[in-house]
């Protein structure tokens, strides 16, 4: 009988994943070695393929991981504006709040969801992508609740992708302590929204 992992090694598990987001924003993940990444934890090469087989290994385990939060995030506001009887305009409004925090913290681990995807075997990235999709129905459907009057068949995939155009890229340009705030940005997302599609 295999004996069961134990806490301390999913901490080690997130660590190496943190780490290698981080090797994978600095250098790209083609260009990112096992080694770098070994050498980025201060452990060996040797250490670091007991708890991944492989750099793909990592990058999906970091991509399922992270689009799974995305996920659970959307559930999350869904149940607290259940329980704040939150009208479906302030439940959509929370969620870019959400999501604005979460990049705040995982801007690696975006930067490699956005670029580094397309790297992954065929059953592994569709597995994300699909996730991706999920994400991407969900948020359609809490702006067409937020917005009846101006979502539509025609045109709900393009307001759709400009909301998350909106925010998707904060990574490259706004900064944790800069002069705009991430909870800032997203009051000003807010805003937009309610100035563009509010009747």
């Amino acid at each position: 009988m295999a004996r069961p992992k134990s806490a301390s090694h999913e901490l080690k598990r997130d660590e190496i994943l943190d780490i290698a987001a981080q090797c994978f924003a600095d250098k790209s993940y083609p260009a990112a070695s096992m080694n770098d990444i070994a050498t980025a934890c201060g452990t060996s090469k040797a250490r670091l393929y007991h708890y991944y087989g492989s750099k793909e290994s990592i990058l999906f385990d970091l991509l399922d991981r992270y689009t799974q939060q995305l996920l659970a995030l959307v559930g999350q506001v869904q149940a607290t504006a259940q329980r704040r009887n939150l009208d479906d305009r302030a439940t959509l409004h929370e969620l870019v709040r959400c999501f604005l925090q979460e990049y705040e913290t995982s801007a690696t681990r975006h930067v490699a969801l956005l670029h580094d995807t397309k790297f992954l075997g065929e059953v592994q990235r569709e597995q994300i992508f699909n996730r991706q999709r999920d994400v991407v129905a969900a948020v359609t459907h809490m702006l067409k609740r937020a917005y009846p009057g101006r979502l539509n068949a025609r045109n709900q995939t393009a307001i759709t992708m400009m909301l998350f155009g909106m925010i998707n890229w904060t990574f490259t340009w706004l900064r944790p302590g800069g002069t705009l705030s991430y909870t800032a940005f997203a009051d000003e997302v807010i805003a937009m929204l309610e100035r563009g599609l509010a009747k």
